[in-house]
């Protein structure tokens, strides 16, 4: 499944949240994707077009244009059956600090994160 999106909302500890860590974004045709996370919790909540879902044990592959989310075959259903999101994102390359950030936050000890850099 694919999603296109000009930029990844995120908040790597959110104060007035309980410091939830939080990715969010649109798509072009009215899709939301978010990725949440109370640091005292140990699943992650994934929500696809407004239908949460809580997983454990998801990766996340970062790269400069790319977030690819690829879930275990049991928890399909968070994407409506589907394991694997690919989403092209715009975001600019000094806001990429922050969503790697986040995203580590967020799988801290339930997930596996990878950082693809673009080569120099």
């Amino acid at each position: 499944m694919q999603l296109t999106t000009t930029h990844l909302l995120v908040n790597p500890c959110d104060d007035e949240e309980d410091n939830m860590a939080m990715l969010c974004c649109h798509g072009k045709n009215g899709e939301m994707f978010m990725l949440s996370r109370y640091p005292d919790e140990d699943e992650v909540e994934l929500t696809w077009d407004y239908q949460p879902s809580t997983l454990d044990g998801l990766k996340i592959t970062l790269s400069d244009t790319t977030l690819v989310v690829d879930l275990a075959a049991g928890d399909a259903d968070a994407l409506g059956g589907e394991d694997h999101l690919e989403i092209t994102h715009a975001t600019a390359a000094s806001d990429l600090a922050e969503v790697e950030e986040t995203l580590q936050n967020i799988l801290k000890g339930t997930g596996t994160f990878i950082r693809i850099q673009a080569a120099p």
